[in-house]
């Protein structure tokens, strides 16, 4: 087995667009939009609704994960390094699922799911701060950003020093035996 499932492959690229588009939106446009303004209402709508798809999809992704065969672990000959490796996956699916946990914490708390989705006519907390899952979700957000940073690097020290080909596990191909 050289390649994971093509529905893995699949999942693991939208899910880093998605990831990446709820941490742009989350940091740059809805951390800088005032609760007052009415176009902050579309920004949650998009906000919200792309988290709960990473968190169905993140769902989908890990039990295709466990449920299908998949390529065996990358050794680079450092047995601690093998290890962190491979916790650092499972950390990444961790801090996304908490994510977008702490995400629906704070629309619930903040009764967003009326306003956002359902027309309620009620304005936007002033804040969000004084919510407490908001300092984890922010927590998170930087947690994940780092995870993130730390996966593109190991795949390019893969890909480009090691040349050992890694990449091409998630992508499209014979999967080989």
């Amino acid at each position: 087995m050289k390649r994971y499932h093509p529905i893995l492959v699949t999942l693991h690229w939208l899910l880093a667009v998605l990831v990446i588009g709820g941490l742009v939106m989350g940091g740059q446009v809805l951390a800088q939009t005032p609760n007052t303004d009415p176009a902050k209402l579309f920004s949650l709508k998009m906000h919200m609704s792309i988290g709960i798809v990473i968190l169905v999809l993140m769902v989908v992704r890990l039990v295709i994960r466990f449920a299908t065969q998949k390529p065996p672990q990358a050794d680079i000959g450092n047995e601690l390094l093998n290890k962190g490796a491979h916790m650092a996956h499972y950390l990444l699916y961790a801090v996304v699922i908490a994510m977008s946990a702490s995400g629906l914490a704070i629309a619930n708390a903040a009764g967003l799911p009326a306003i956002v989705f359902g027309g309620s006519g009620e304005a936007l907390p002033a804040d969000f701060n004084d919510i407490a899952p908001r300092a984890a979700h922010g927590i998170l957000s930087l947690v994940l950003k780092l995870l993130i940073v730390g996966h593109v690097l190991a795949a390019l020290y893969h890909q480009f020093l090691r040349k050992d080909s890694l990449f091409s596990r998630v992508w499209y191909g014979e999967r080989g035996s």
